[in-house]
């Protein structure tokens, strides 16, 4: 079969839209659409950094701006429509998904016990049971209420005290559940309080598990290589995703697409799922708005690919020496209908009541214009009441 010809800026609308940047940004959202809406993206991440504010809460808001972060509580907390688990990192996902995570809990299990058993030995164990057995007997826990009990061990677990080590085992393999946070911090409760039966009592065998993350990362990219497919869930190996393209190939599951790009790379051979001309032509343009991106967006998490389609070059320089780093410590994108045309430097100060904008820079050959810099006060000043500041103060270079 000849591959399907996807031109850069084609394959650029596809991805927008599969991620919800081409919806309305002011639909009305719902628990239920808020669901809809995570099921839609596969997850959220979650990320302790609140430069502006928390990841999973700007992921979401560049989606549809009504959103407000206690939206999140009820689904989360309350309905049990989502949990907090792993995928390529921590992050929310929907509660229907959770049977296709017991794959990675027995792979965790197999490999943590075996970290676990390197640092300290089989003490290990008697540590995991002494927290169980406090879950079971005295209700949710954080990571501080077993704090008293014994020294912090060593840098081996993370430089973590015991207890802290063994709910972080628990929790990576599905014994316990993140019931909700407190601050940031997790509070944790044995899974069966806290994932409704249906869900976590289903163990489907991991053939019928490795084609739904497959499928459903496929359904997500729009197309993508046997490593990125296994990178989207951060579950499975590119082992497993290109045994899996190669079957589903053969099969008539899955046509091969040859994607174009902007970077002045060739063009790549991918996999796509039979449909994808049809949801070619359904890809709806993006909002002509000016967006302020999180450094944590799905959009931007596989670099080379974002480079290839969108022509942006990007890296989160958090752990970069401050002398080395080229833009700062923590910048946005910024997407502005379908390019990303730029970066700023953002920051909350709560005390003062502001958003700050510290600094701007536009991509090369953007035109600094009056309606562009007119778009970036807007979204700035959506930012700021979506983060309860009373005003935007902008740096000169506006």
């Amino acid at each position: 079969m000849q591959p399907l010809p996807i031109s850069a800026t084609a394959a650029r609308r596809l991805v927008l839209h599969l991620q919800a940047m081409t919806d309305p940004p002011r639909r009305k959202l719902t628990a239920p659409s808020l669901v809809d809406l995570i099921t839609r993206l596969g997850f959220v991440q979650v990320d302790s950094v609140s430069r502006v504010e928390r990841a999973h809460h700007m992921i979401l808001f560049s989606r549809n701006q009504t959103y407000r972060p206690q939206q999140l509580r009820r689904p989360l907390e309350r309905d049990a429509a989502l949990f907090e688990n792993w995928t390529h990192d921590a992050s929310i996902i929907p509660t229907g998904f959770y049977a296709h995570w017991q794959l990675r809990f027995h792979r965790e299990r197999d490999r943590l016990a075996q970290r676990y058993r390197v640092w300290q030995g089989e003490a290990y164990k008697a540590e995991i049971d002494g927290v169980m057995a406090r879950l079971e007997a005295e209700g949710p826990l954080m990571s501080r209420d077993f704090t008293d009990s014994k020294k912090r061990g060593s840098a081996g677990w993370w430089n973590w005290h015991p207890g802290k080590a063994a709910l972080e085992f628990l929790w990576r393999t599905g014994e316990v559940a993140v019931a909700r946070r407190e601050g940031f911090q997790k509070v944790y409760d044995l899974t069966h309080r806290v994932i409704p039966d249906q869900h976590r009592t289903a163990d489907p065998d991991p053939a019928t598990t490795i084609d739904w993350l497959c499928r459903a990362a496929l359904q997500r990219l729009g197309f993508g290589s046997p490593g990125e497919i296994a990178g989207f869930w951060g579950h499975l190996s590119a082992e497993d995703a290109k045994a899996w393209c190669t079957s589903r190939l053969a099969a008539g599951d899955l046509v091969p697409v040859k994607v174009g790009a902007v970077d002045g790379s060739a063009d790549r051979q991918l996999y796509a799922l039979p449909d994808v001309e049809d949801r070619l032509g359904e890809v709806l343009p993006a909002p002509d708005r000016l967006r302020v991106i999180n450094p944590f967006d799905p959009i931007l998490r596989d670099r080379k690919r974002l480079n290839r389609l969108f022509g942006f070059d990007y890296r989160i320089e958090i752990f970069v020496p401050a002398a080395k780093r080229r833009y700062g410590y923590y910048i946005f994108p910024l997407l502005e209908g379908e390019r990303l045309t730029g970066r700023v430097d953002l920051r909350a100060d709560r005390d003062r009541d502001a958003l700050f904008l510290e600094r701007l820079w536009w991509e090369p050959k953007v035109r600094t214009s009056q309606a562009r810099v007119r778009r970036l006060e807007a979204e700035l000043d959506r930012l700021r009441r979506f983060t309860g500041l009373g005003r935007v103060v902008f740096s000169d270079e506006l």
